[in-house]
């Protein structure tokens, strides 16, 4: 059997601490630092030759740093000889950047995707892409994580009666429609124009939300914007309550003040990205979710856990 190899990124190490652990895994030691000029340094400190090689690095805040010392950890494991290495992104920055919206704007996610392969990483594990259209920007096998598995008891814990589900735009429609289904509950959602980056502006609730209680469901929540906006517009048709519920805890400096501040009772995200404890959000660890995808991926026994969505393309 080969060898299986934990690198952890510098991105979210306490992710990679709860993930090892369930695997029983030790993590290889890295040196991740800079030179004087902010050039980063990287050094794997351990023998990975014909290791199989999982590097564990969200590359969230700050999103450049965190694709490059991703590109060079894999860059490292390469030169070390590796025989395979997988990228387990849980968050992949990038991704709202998909489509060039004006003549003369890059497709960065796409861009990001070939850096990584030109990096040496050969299959990579990401969670909850902001649009499944981007699975085919990436030209190695790719593993696509969804988080329902581990968000839907986090939401039937809650007991939260009357209950509609809303998406707080078209977007998000299809995610939206499966929390629905799996809780046997309505749907609804909020029409939004988008007037500028990281600008949302609600218009209007499609569905009866009168008196329910409304379970907000995104992907991201990144300024808080939109789902302030979404809350704002629910509260307006005459929801009773308003809670949240999104995957990657993008946020920027006040985004969960805006979005308490527009009467969202609960906020329920992931650690996907390295989080602050805060006592008004509700933090479901994707740990046991990445371990057993690891376990399976490297053929090792199977992880006890709670039940995962895996899609893999």
């Amino acid at each position: 059997m080969t060898a299986m190899a934990l690198v952890p990124g510098d991105a979210h190490p306490q992710l990679a601490q709860a993930v090892a652990a369930l695997l029983r895994e030790p993590l290889v030691p890295t040196l991740i630092s800079a030179f004087a000029d902010g050039e980063t340094r990287i050094r794997i400190e351990a023998e990975v030759r014909d290791a199989d090689v999982y590097i564990l690095q969200p590359t969230s805040t700050p999103t450049n740093e965190r694709l490059m010392t991703l590109a060079l950890l894999a860059e490292a494991a390469r030169a070390a000889g590796a025989a395979r290495i997988t990228a387990v992104v849980p968050y992949f920055g990038y991704a709202r950047q998909d489509v060039r919206g004006n003549e003369g704007e890059p497709r960065s996610a796409q861009l990001a995707a070939r850096v990584l392969r030109c990096a040496g990483i050969e299959r990579l594990v990401t969670l909850e892409l902001h649009t499944p259209a981007l699975e085919s920007a990436f030209e190695m096998p790719l593993v696509h994580l969804q988080a329902d598995g581990l968000m839907l008891p986090a939401i039937r814990n809650r007991n939260l009666p009357h209950l509609t589900i809303v998406s707080p735009d078209a977007g998000g429609l299809r995610r939206a429609q499966r929390y629905a289904t799996a809780l046997a509950a309505p749907l609804a959602v909020v029409v939004k124009t988008r007037p500028g980056a990281d600008v949302a502006v609600a218009l209007q609730v499609l569905g009866e939300v009168r008196g329910r209680v409304c379970l907000i469901v995104d992907d991201m929540a990144s300024t808080g914007g939109t789902i302030a906006g979404a809350a704002q517009a629910l509260l307006e048709a005459g929801a009773a309550e308003v809670h949240a519920l999104f995957i990657h805890a993008v946020m920027a400096p006040s985004a969960l003040e805006r979005i308490c501040a527009a009467s969202v009772r609960t906020v329920t995200t992931t650690d996907s990205v390295a989080t602050a404890p805060d006592a008004r959000v509700q933090l479901v660890s994707i740990a046991p979710l990445i371990a057993q995808t690891l376990a399976r991926l490297a053929r090792r026994p199977a992880i006890r856990s709670e039940a995962t969505h895996v899609q893999e393309s």
